[in-house]
């Protein structure tokens, strides 16, 4: 794989600027027929991660795209989450995944900052249902298990594994893009196994209620 080429950062987004502004972008090309394509969310409210890649279960995956969405702590939260929505929408629409990848939030001692991950996680799923998507979600502890085999990785371990199982030259930074990125690789090694059990449920459940 070649390394991936930069595009210039965008500025935050700040009141009446474009929407659809992202900063931190590393993209690898378009669509190469390389499996399920997965776009995978570390939501956040100031930044909030996207990761795109492409793979079969069991085999490295190929890097498309990551972003960094940003919005400013100073504008009011309806403007923020207005240009969440609609960030996540176009780029949803610009690289077609055939489904989408949220981290589940939990609970932490910081009560705002779980209520802004939460806000953020819920315009995600939003993003992907809007497309008609299949959205899965995944607790962190989920997302550690299937890319380095052990629920409690550090975050170094968790970047240095994704940097390693996409096969790129560098670490892709910040951490909300790594994250992102583990999560889409997360949903194409586990997501149709998981998919096939909730049916497999769903058909049981259905037969006895005949």
């Amino acid at each position: 794989m070649t390394g991936c080429a930069a595009r210039p950062a965008c500025p935050r987004a700040r009141r009446r600027r474009s929407p659809s502004r992202v900063s931190n972008t590393r993209t690898a090309g378009g669509r190469g027929g390389g499996g399920v394509r997965v776009l995978g969310v570390d939501p956040g409210l100031t930044r909030c991660g996207v990761g795109v890649v492409e793979g079969v279960p069991g085999r490295p995956c190929t890097l498309v795209v990551y972003h960094v969405v940003r919005t400013d702590p100073a504008d009011e939260l309806p403007t923020r989450l207005l240009h969440l929505d609609r960030a996540l929408t176009d780029l949803v629409a610009e690289h077609r995944p055939e489904a989408v990848a949220v981290e589940r939030v939990f609970s932490q001692h910081n009560v705002r900052t779980v209520m802004g991950t939460a806000q953020a996680s819920g315009i995600a799923v939003l993003a992907g249902a809007r497309a008609g998507l299949p959205v899965q979600t995944y607790t962190p502890s989920e997302v550690k298990a299937a890319v380095t085999g052990s629920g409690q990785a550090d975050k170094r371990q968790m970047t240095v594994m994704v940097t390693r199982l996409l096969r790129l030259a560098e670490p892709p930074k910040p951490a909300d893009a790594a994250d992102a990125l583990a999560l889409a690789i997360c949903h194409v090694w586990r997501g149709g196994t998981r998919s096939r059990l909730a049916e497999a449920t769903e058909r049981v459940r259905r037969g006895g209620a005949r």
